[in-house]
């Protein structure tokens, strides 16, 4: 009878979940996004939020909580009520960088938070000024490696993606690069542009707009293949670095505790949309973006491989914050 007991209360709490889920959302949904407006993250989130709001009924809000590197808004996230109305958009340094950046954070990443939906891989661009001798990867380590000084490489911060690639570029290669570490990516491209460095990493919507005005060379791009728009860059693959590069992405987060249902309507209803073509062009491949879309249960898979890859990367680079 114990038995038949807690299998009817676990048949219950199922069939009440999956209506919680049909009816999902009852009241608006808010999106906390931890950067101010204006950026990438909030720039995909808007309009999404739009669409979302028009397939559920309800409101879908987008919240900026920026400071201390992501940290306010996962936390406020991380803390909220367990039922889908409050969710993180964010990119891949809040939950697989930050934990192994910040020795005391007010939240486990790991624990806290549930893996909705990836919504996007970000391909960057290695980019360096016109000026440098080298027109490959592979030239631009033999320049580095010949030169007394280092040459200086433009970041948004420590753990950021161009620091990372480029302090594991100097593990593998053996050279030595200078990090100067810029407010944001725009102003380290307007650094390299100006030679305060000489290189940085970047999206290739924003690098490339250069590249045919001289003011720029891209080295190397941070995918599986070629971006069709700038055929004759190589891969970091290609390029002979098949184990570097940079995990760059956004994505989706829950609060733990938040119905399977709930998690699996989001993820659902997301992907559905991302593969929409219009949003698709103007959204995601016009950005210079590559749509993933992926379901909870692979999402939580990526970020536990990205989770252990980048702390790999931020122990033996000995990187520290500014």
């Amino acid at each position: 009878m114990k038995f038949i007991r807690s299998l009817l209360f676990l048949l219950t709490a199922m069939a009440v979940q999956t209506v919680a889920a049909q009816d999902f959302p009852a009241r608006p949904v808010r999106f906390i996004v931890p950067y101010p407006p204006g950026g990438g993250v909030d720039g995909m989130a808007r309009p999404l939020a739009e669409r979302l709001a028009t397939l559920w009924g309800k409101p879908v809000i987008v919240e900026n909580r920026a400071g201390a590197a992501t940290i306010i808004g996962t936390d406020a996230v991380a803390k909220s009520q367990p039922d889908g109305l409050t969710l993180l958009f964010t990119s891949d340094s809040s939950i697989t960088s930050n934990p192994h950046l910040y020795a005391n954070l007010p939240f486990d990443a790991m624990k806290d938070l549930v893996p909705v939906v990836q919504l996007i891989d970000l391909y960057q661009m290695v980019v360096v000024h016109p000026s440098v001798k080298a027109d490959t990867l592979r030239e631009f380590v033999e320049l580095a490696k010949s030169r007394p000084e280092p040459m200086n490489y433009g970041s948004y911060g420590a753990g950021s993606q161009p620091n990372l690639l480029f302090e594991e570029l100097k593990l593998r290669a053996g050279i030595k690069l200078m990090h100067i570490p810029y407010k944001g990516i725009a102003p380290a491209i307007q650094a390299t542009l100006a030679n305060e460095v000489q290189a940085t990493l970047g999206g290739a919507a924003t690098t490339g707009q250069y590249f045919a005005v001289g003011r720029m060379k891209g080295l190397a791009i941070s995918a599986p293949r070629r971006n069709p728009q700038y055929p004759d860059i190589p891969t970091l693959a290609e390029a002979g670095f098949p184990d570097l590069g940079p995990r760059a992405w956004f994505g989706i987060f829950a609060p733990a505790g938040t119905p399977k249902p709930v998690v699996e309507k989001i993820s659902r209803d997301v992907a559905a949309i991302l593969a929409e073509p219009e949003f698709e062009a103007q959204q995601i491949t016009g950005k210079g973006y590559q749509r993933v879309g992926s379901t909870p249960g692979e999402f939580a898979a990526f970020v536990r491989d990205d989770y252990m890859h980048k702390g790999k990367v931020i122990r033996e680079s000995g990187i520290k914050l500014d």
